[in-house]
């Protein structure tokens, strides 16, 4: 009974925490004026419990994959950190950082690019890619290629396949190889940014279940972005919705599926409905590209329900049960 109690506070321990995170862009000036600031990602707060997947959905441009590189240190926070088990990925200036942590966090930490043939290197053949972690990692060559060998019956190819280049795999069989790579440190985390919208939609039903399957056997923690309502819908269990850089509603998949409160989660819903399967292009709902207003709500400007307030205030998160919306309708 003890060892049950033990294994339940595991499973609802947060292993990757968000917190505070926001990151701006400058544009490149030209002849006639600086460049212009862009934020990116805007105080954003987000818990991945552990062997769970959250969901991130947001049309392009919202800021998905820009946390996501955040999230696994290729880009560096303006403001806010990232913490693995309670340890910053990114740790104060003069603060001393376990150069172990760091060293190692690769082994707990990996990430599923959207396009699976630029995250691979084109002149080195499969095998020799998904084991340069393991390489990195110094583990020895037996071992992987043991290792490797196993990587690729479980993503379902052949262990033959490691001695062929990407270039003569399909872009279902590459999402396969990618995925094999970033399962050969075995990560107690797995960042997926928008990894079968390049795919057609049979290829992109059978990499989600295998995706899925791998989570739940390894008991990994997933954050899995996507644009397509659809596939959120069937991979994550909670749900975050971003609109701008910012987090405009969290909430289990299911009630917020049936009972979305911000407009903007109706929006993405409604027009996710009435989309047609097969879609490989990233949704854009009416209004998409408006530029943030300078003061109220982000979204006040293309909200069929806006208020005068709206776009004088900006609304403060409001948590209803297991939900978090920042609107100020509710």
């Amino acid at each position: 009974m003890g060892g049950l109690k033990v294994e339940m506070l595991r499973v609802n321990e947060t292993i990757l925490e968000i917190r505070g995170v926001s990151r701006e862009f400058t544009s490149r000036g030209g002849m006639f004026g600086p460049g212009l600031r862009v934020r990116a990602v805007h105080s954003v707060n987000l818990s991945l419990p552990r062997q769970s997947i959250l969901g991130l959905v947001g049309e392009s441009g919202s800021g998905k994959s820009t946390l996501a590189r955040i999230s696994v240190r290729l880009l560096r926070p303006g403001a806010g950190n990232v913490f693995l088990q309670g340890q910053a990925l990114f740790p104060d200036r003069g603060k001393k950082t376990s150069r172990i942590f760091l060293r190692n966090l690769p082994s707990r930490l990996q990430m599923i690019f959207q396009d699976p043939y630029s995250s691979l290197n084109p002149r080195l053949k499969i095998g020799y890619s998904i084991a340069e972690p393991l390489l990195c990692l110094g583990i020895p060559s037996k071992e992987r290629r043991e290792r490797v060998l196993a990587l690729l019956e479980e993503v379902g190819l052949n262990p033959a396949d490691a001695a062929r280049y990407p270039h003569e795999f399909s872009g279902g069989q590459r999402q396969r190889i990618a995925l094999a790579r970033a399962l050969a440190p075995r990560p107690e985390v797995l960042i997926c940014d928008e990894p079968v919208s390049a795919l057609d939609a049979s290829v992109q039903a059978q990499v989600l279940n295998l995706l899925k399957d791998r989570q739940e056997a390894l008991r990994l923690s997933c954050l899995f972005i996507s644009h397509d309502l659809t596939v959120v819908g069937h991979m994550s269990e909670r749900t975050a919705v971003m609109y701008l850089g910012r987090i405009v509603e969290l909430g289990p998949t299911d009630e917020l599926f049936s009972r979305p409160l911000h407009p903007y989660t109706r929006m993405l819903l409604e027009a996710s409905g009435q989309e047609k399967s097969g879609r490989k292009h990233p949704l854009r709902l009416p209004g998409a590209g408006s530029p943030p207003p300078e003061r109220g709500c982000v979204f006040a400007p293309r909200c069929p329900l806006v208020l005068p307030d709206c776009r004088l205030l900006e609304p403060a998160e409001k948590e209803e049960g297991e939900r978090r919306v920042s609107c100020l309708r509710l």
